[in-house]
C-alpha cells in the first residue's frame, strides 16, 4: 500500500447520520408530510474518494431506500451492492450508442425494475414511449424522472417542451398502458445564485399555473426558482392523471402519485424546508453528494509512503527532466502520482481578487519549474522536484528538515472528487 486513504470511521459515520437527519428534519418542516421524500445519496465518479461501492454500503447502513449515481455505467454495480431504487442523473439519450447499450444491457438485467432514468430532452421522451416500452426482462415499466432546464442551463427540458411531451397522447397511453412510469421532476440547481428571475421571466414560467401563489417571503432565488417549477409540475402531473384516468382503470391512475415528486439538487436545508412549506403537497428528495460524504473533511486522510530517501547536494540532478537542486537536502520518492490524483486539480473559479492574484502567482512559479506538493513534511508542504510520475512522486526537503524514513506514511492534500487510493482503510 503506497497511497491510502484513512477514514476515522466512527467520526465520519456519525457525520453522515446527523445530515441525515437534518435532511429529513427540514423535509419535513413542521408538516405531516415528513414521509414524502427523503435524502438521496449520491454516489458517482470516484465515490468521493471512498469509492461507489462503499457509499452505496453506507447508504444502506443509514436507512436510506433510494440512491443516485452519474451514469448508467456506475448503476449497474451500485446495483450490485444496494438493494434500493437507483437514479441515474445523466440524461438517457438513445443518439449515444454507447451508454444507450448499456441501457439495453441493463434492462435485461435483474435489477431492471429497481432503475429510472433521467430524460432531459423530447427526442428520449418519444423514444421511450414510443418504443415496445416496459422492461423486457419483467415487462414491468420504464421508470422516469424528467428534468427541467433550471438556470443551470446543462440538461433539461424548457417549460414549453414539458408541458408538450406530457399533453401528448403517446405519452398519456404509454403510462396508461403500464409501459412508462413517471416518478417525478429533477431540478439540478447552480451553486451560486441564480441569475434568472422566475418571478418576472415569462419564459421560466408556467404560465397561469407558475404566478400564484407568489413565492415565499425572504426565498432565495433557487428556492423561486422550484417553487415555479414545482407549482407547474403539480398542475401539468394533475391534467396528465386525469387524461390517464379517462381512458385506463384506476390502478394505472393510481400509478400517477409518484410523478407529484421533486427530485432536487444544492439546496441547504433552510431552502429544503421553504419549499416544503410552500409545496407541502409534493413529495421532496434531495440528492446529496458532496456535503453528506466529505462534510467532516477531518474524519479523512490521505498519506503517501516514503519508498526512498536520496541525500543531494547542491546543483545535483535527479528526475526524468534533470532538474538540479538549488540547495542542499533530500529527495524523497513517495508512493502518489497522477493515477491517484495528486496534482490534478480543476480550473480556478477566480471569483475574488484574491483568488486571480494567487492564480497568477502560482502561473509565475510554474513557468519556471516551481511546484508545491501535496505532500506534508515536517509540518510544512513541500516543493515537487519535477512534475509527479503516474504513481509515485519526487519531493524536495532542504537540509536540516528532520527526514521521514522508508516505510513512513506522509500526510497529502488532495482533492476528494480525483482521488483514486490504492486502499481504503478503517470502513471495510
Amino acid at each position: 500500500m503506497t497511497f491510502t486513504l484513512h477514514v476515522d470511521a466512527d467520526r465520519w459515520r456519525a457525520h453522515t447520520q446527523s445530515t441525515r437527519d437534518a435532511v429529513r428534519a427540514a423535509i419535513s418542516a413542521g408538516t405531516h408530510h415528513h414521509t414524502d421524500g427523503d435524502l438521496v445519496p449520491v454516489a458517482k465518479g470516484n465515490g468521493y474518494g471512498v469509492g461507489n461501492e462503499r457509499l452505496a454500503r453506507e447508504a444502506t447502513r443509514l436507512g436510506l431506500t433510494r440512491l443516485a449515481v452519474g451514469t448508467v455505467f456506475e448503476a449497474a454495480a451500485a446495483a450490485g451492492a444496494y438493494d434500493g431504487d437507483i437514479l441515474v442523473m445523466a440524461p438517457f439519450e438513445p443518439a449515444d450508442a454507447v451508454a444507450a447499450a448499456a441501457w439495453a444491457e441493463l434492462e435485461r438485467g435483474p435489477h431492471a425494475t429497481r432503475i429510472l432514468r433521467t430524460v432531459s430532452s423530447p427526442a428520449a421522451w418519444d423514444a421511450l414511449v414510443s418504443g415496445p416500452g416496459g422492461s423486457p426482462t419483467t415487462g414491468g415499466p420504464v421508470r422516469v424522472v424528467v428534468e427541467a432546464l433550471t438556470s443551470m442551463g446543462r440538461f433539461g427540458l424548457t417549460a414549453d417542451e414539458l408541458l408538450g411531451v406530457l399533453r401528448d397522447d403517446a405519452a398519456r397511453d404509454a403510462i396508461a398502458a403500464g409501459q412508462v412510469r413517471l416518478e417525478g421532476l429533477a431540478l439540478h440547481l447552480p451553486l451560486a445564485e441564480p441569475h434568472t428571475d422566475h418571478r418576472a421571466d415569462p419564459g421560466a414560467r408556467w404560465h397561469d399555473s407558475a404566478v400564484s401563489p407568489a413565492p415565499p417571503a425572504g426565498a432565495t432565488g433557487r428556492v423561486i426558482e422550484v417553487h415555479a417549477w414545482g407549482l407547474g409540475w403539480l398542475a401539468a402531473v394533475a391534467d396528465l392523471s386525469d387524461r390517464v384516468r379517462a381512458v385506463a382503470s384506476d390502478d394505472a391512475a393510481a400509478a400517477m402519485t409518484s410523478a407529484a415528486a421533486l427530485w432536487v439538487s444544492h439546496l441547504d436545508d433552510r431552502e429544503l424546508a421553504t419549499v416544503r412549506r410552500a409545496l407541502p403537497e409534493i413529495a421532496l428528495f434531495a440528492r446529496i453528494g458532496t456535503r453528506l460524504w466529505l462534510g467532516d473533511r477531518g474524519a479523512l486522510q490521505t498519506r503517501g509512503t516514503v519508498l526512498a530517501v536520496h541525500d543531494v547536494g547542491r546543483g545535483q540532478a535527479s528526475g526524468y527532466r534533470q532538474r538540479r537542486a538549488s540547495r542542499a537536502g533530500a529527495v524523497l520518492v513517495i508512493g502518489g502520482g497522477t493515477s491517484h490524483g495528486v496534482a490534478l486539480e480543476a480550473p480556478s473559479p477566480n471569483a475574488s481578487v484574491r483568488q486571480r492574484v494567487v492564480t497568477a502567482g502560482t502561473g509565475v512559479l510554474d513557468s519556471v519549474g516551481w511546484a508545491l506538493s501535496p505532500f506534508h513534511v515536517a509540518g510544512r508542504q513541500r516543493w515537487f522536484a519535477e512534475p509527479p510520475h503516474m504513481q509515485v512522486s519526487l519531493v524536495r526537503v532542504p537540509e536540516g528538515v528532520p527526514l521521514p524514513a522508508v516505510g513512513d506514511e506522509v500526510d497529502v492534500d488532495v482533492r476528494m472528487t480525483t482521488v483514486h487510493p490504492d486502499r481504503v482503510l478503517g470502513l471495510d
